[in-house]
């Protein structure tokens, strides 16, 4: 089951006046045969075919919190819509315990609820880069002073993770960074790509090690972003040749690694004439993160709120655009209305066969393969596809958490 993970993308602000976007021309058809093949175990492909349509729309979701408690609106949500899975960040931790909390929450309302467990993921990149302080890794990757470190520190996140109850960390940071840090800054390894290489082959079997669902970013690469996608449009100057040599060699490495999962960033690339973002292109996310590098786990849209989308679109409709052009997972960091709104505009492509059934199968199989290989969702015997009898089934049991 390595070849069938997961890919992903991420950050924050408000629904801005709407610009066209490739799914408002009508019908596109997906590209690419939703994954039923012998890697497919078939109690996953009976569970994709009997959810519901709500299920699978909510499937293709990862939503943030806005505050510290379970009270979070998120968690209503949670118990009505079959997310996907929740993101905790810097501004919801408060301390160890309460993190606990929050997770130990997610999973027993999708457990009551009789949906998929849920993925539990924080960005835990290290240093000033964390989402929870005085949690593992203490230094930014900039920091690091070698692959032996790298992976050891990547463990020691890893575990600190798990110990919160958490299954999922939105890393390593495999962009290239220019010399003097440009926008990235000290989020780069380095700003040689053969080193970013070995950082991305040492983090990704260092997580694959300790089983924590690790996450990629921020493909095709941000190192020559102008400025960060937190903060507006980010033109990456760099044609698709370039790209090749220098950003996507350690993207190529981590594909080969077995990643589970891929953040597509927000970067404008010459590729699209500096206009469509790479997490709502098909050119970056089918022709060169799926046919060229030959990915096959879940790609996941950086954060659909951040001002690199909010500045030029709406985040419902980069959602949908996300979504057609192979990503398997939108994450929406903010706010409850605002998720549901991207639920609700999900669900009409798929009505309007914007998002063809076939490439909505094809997501969701990804996301549910993706968790049954980090022990997210329990399945007796693995390959055979027969339901566990204390957690996972073909009718949607919620499995194990990780």
């Amino acid at each position: 089951l390595s070849a069938l993970l997961i890919v992903l993308a991420l950050s924050g602000g408000e629904d801005a006046p709407q610009a066209p976007t490739a799914a408002q021309g009508g019908d596109r058809p997906s590209r690419a045969a939703a994954p039923r093949g012998p890697g497919v175990p078939r109690a996953i492909s009976e569970l994709v075919e009997e959810m519901s349509t709500d299920r699978k729309v909510a499937q293709l979701m990862l939503v943030g919190l806005e505050g510290f408690d379970t009270g979070d609106p998120v968690f209503d949500s949670l118990e009505e819509l079959d997310y996907a899975g929740i993101v905790i960040g810097a501004r919801n931790f408060v301390s160890e315990e309460q993190v606990t909390a929050l997770a130990d929450e997610a999973s027993s309302v999708s457990g009551d609820a009789d949906h998929t467990a849920p993925w539990v993921m924080a960005p835990q990149e290290g240093g000033e880069f964390n989402a929870f302080e005085g949690v593992p890794p203490e230094d930014a990757p900039a920091q690091v002073g070698s692959t032996r470190e790298a992976a050891q520190l990547a463990e020691e996140a890893g575990e600190a993770l798990l110990d919160l109850g958490l299954n999922g960390i939105l890393a390593p940071v495999l962009d290239v960074g220019p010399s003097g840090g440009g926008a990235v800054g000290e989020r780069a390894y380095s700003d040689v790509a053969d080193q970013v290489t070995g950082y991305a082959i040492a983090t990704v079997d260092a997580y694959e090690e300790v089983d924590i669902f690790a996450a990629a970013k921020h493909f095709p690469g941000l190192g020559s972003a102008s400025q960060s996608t937190e903060l507006g449009p980010a033109n990456v100057g760099l044609t698709l040749d370039e790209l090749e040599v220098r950003d996507l060699v350690p993207f190529r490495a981590a594909v080969e690694a077995n990643v589970p999962g891929i953040v597509v960033g927000h970067g404008l690339y010459g590729v699209d004439d500096f206009v469509t973002p790479a997490s709502t292109s098909e050119t970056i996310v089918t022709d060169v993160l799926r046919d060229d590098l030959g990915f096959e786990g879940v790609a996941i849209a950086d954060d659909l709120t951040a001002p690199a989308i909010t500045s030029s679109f709406r985040t419902t409709a980069a959602a949908v655009d996300a979504v057609t052009a192979g990503i398997d997972t939108v994450y929406v960091s903010q706010d409850d209305e605002l998720q549901r709104d991207v639920f609700d505009a999900l669900s009409e492509a798929v009505r309007k066969k914007v998002i063809t059934r076939e490439r909505l199968d094809e997501a969701v199989t990804r996301t549910l393969v993706a968790k049954h290989e980090a022990g997210v969702l329990e399945i007796e015997g693995g390959g055979s596809g027969e339901p566990s009898e204390d957690g996972g089934s073909s009718d949607g049991g919620s499995g194990g958490g990780g």
